[in-house]
């Protein structure tokens, strides 16, 4: 599995890793895991995807959305460890959709994340545990999504 070889044949680019914006690290590593703090939609150009599901944003916008926040977990893996072959499978994530009360499809904008995984990881390798929950999310990025994935020893 070459996950930077996959991107490019996808014609996809990873952004520009965002810094920590608080008290806390990007990414642990404790063994062969492999923690990513939550993560926002970031574009290339570094700006963030706003708004909330059921009000400002579609669904397939907020598909879009996630599946640039696994494009940004890339980034920031790939900022602390140089590259991104030590990853070996994704082992649980938590898509948090930025949405009003009366959106019920978080588990379809999560999809956009989970896809992405599947596609540059494999079947096995890039599904994992999920939860896709709304809640108001801060600065009113679309989509947040932080991640275990397990790692090559």
């Amino acid at each position: 599995m070459d996950i930077e070889k996959k991107l490019k044949e996808m014609g996809l680019q990873l952004p520009p890793a965002p810094p920590p914006g608080g008290v806390y690290q990007p990414v642990v590593i404790i063994g062969n895991l492999l923690y990513v703090s939550g993560q926002g939609p970031v574009r290339s150009d570094g700006s963030l995807i706003k708004g909330r599901l059921g009000a400002d944003l579609a669904i397939d916008e907020g598909y879009d959305a996630a599946r640039q926040v696994g494009l940004t977990m890339l980034a920031t893996i790939k900022a602390h460890t140089g590259n991104l072959s030590t990853l070996k499978r994704l082992v649980k994530s938590l898509g948090m959709v930025n949405s009003t009360l009366d959106f019920h499809d978080h588990p379809r904008v999560i999809n956009g994340f989970s896809e992405l995984m599947v596609a540059l990881m494999g079947e096995q390798a890039g599904k994992g545990a999920r939860s896709a929950v709304g809640m108001i999310l801060p600065g009113n990025i679309a989509v947040e999504i932080e991640a275990i994935f397990e790692i090559h020893e």
